[in-house]
């Protein structure tokens, strides 16, 4: 049996502890943990990086550098550049050619009277001005949404780093939208344009070949068969001669000019069509864009909301702790 004397110091030690009463700033730090169940106290650990591929000596080899800058590459945008580069130089170049050409034949064969075809003549060379600016102008914005193209795959990319989209980016590409819009529809009215020389020229190498076939039937004269340039508006109805028949229309389709003019109509209207594909390819590019950027300012002002949020939760323990350490 234990002594009478360490019975009773036992006794008041478990009575002393069962009679415990917690302090002040233990009672508000409960309070506090019981009130805001899911905010306890969390540790904040940084997580390590991720090492980047690196060669045999530590450092980040060739190989592991272009496939970093490829992956940053916009090549929807990178195809849709190189498809309307190609299409405003088939346009701009066959077009100034195949016009020069026109002039030469309709001087040589159906206008012999210059003040005939003088308006004509002006209004060639104001399109081959104008052909001139829109080489100039289609250069320099394919470049520009290319640029932007890169802008976009960038914050997309980047989304979940410190790259920040501001509203003056946002407003930039909503301006990019409308305006391809516009050259857009404006082109789809060039295509059209450039279709009306290949539809004339088309019908003079028609006739031509119609009087090629009529040499084994004698019943046909080909001096029947004409085309009449009077009749498209090009030039006057006063003008001489106007229109060429039978072997005189013949010797025309097998100038060089005729020749080298009717292929190049097509191919600037193949330039233009594939101008128009191009401006609709970088549309559906800009529109997908603007929608990311949408996205990525809503996700980062939701990212620094939480950031807060966190950061004064983290205030609010430490200054608790402080408060419990003060008490005790």
């Amino acid at each position: 049996m234990k002594p009478a004397m360490e019975t009773a110091a036992e006794e008041v030690t478990e009575q002393g502890q069962e009679k415990k009463v917690p302090t002040r700033p233990e009672l508000e730090l409960g309070r506090y943990h019981w009130m805001h169940g899911s905010s306890k106290t969390q540790q904040y650990l940084q997580k390590p990086a991720v090492r980047e591929a690196e060669g045999p000596l530590g450092v980040q080899g060739c190989f592991e550098c272009c496939i970093k800058c490829l992956g940053g590459v916009p090549y929807a945008s990178l195809v849709a550049t190189i498809l309307c580069f190609s299409g405003v130089a088939l346009f701009c170049g066959c077009g100034h050619v195949a016009l020069t050409g026109t002039v030469t034949i309709l001087e040589q064969h159906f206008s012999s009277n210059t003040a005939d075809h003088a308006l004509l003549n002006e209004v060639i060379q104001l399109m081959q001005y104008v052909i001139y600016g829109i080489a100039s102008f289609f250069f320099l914005y394919g470049i520009i949404l290319l640029a932007e193209g890169f802008y976009t795959t960038s914050a997309v990319k980047e989304l979940h780093s410190e790259f920040k989209t501001t509203a003056c980016g946002r407003c930039i590409s909503g301006m990019f939208v409308f305006l391809t819009y516009v050259l857009g529809v404006a082109w789809l009215g060039v295509f059209g344009f450039s279709a009306v020389p290949v539809f004339m020229f088309y019908n003079m190498w028609s006739s031509c070949e119609v009087i090629r076939s009529l040499q084994t039937n004698v019943t046909t004269s080909a001096d029947q068969i004409c085309v009449d340039i009077r009749q498209y508006g090009i030039i006057p109805w006063n003008a001489v001669p106007g229109r060429a028949c039978g072997a005189a229309l013949e010797n025309i389709c097998n100038t060089n000019e005729f020749y080298m003019s009717y292929h190049l109509f097509i191919v600037a209207c193949a330039g233009a069509g594939a101008t128009v594909i191009a401006l609709i390819h970088f549309l559906m590019i800009l529109s997908s864009n603007w929608a990311y950027l949408k996205d990525a300012s809503k996700m980062q002002a939701y990212q620094d909301i939480k950031s807060k949020e966190e950061q004064e939760l983290q205030d609010i323990q430490t200054r608790s702790k402080e408060q419990l350490n003060s008490y005790t």
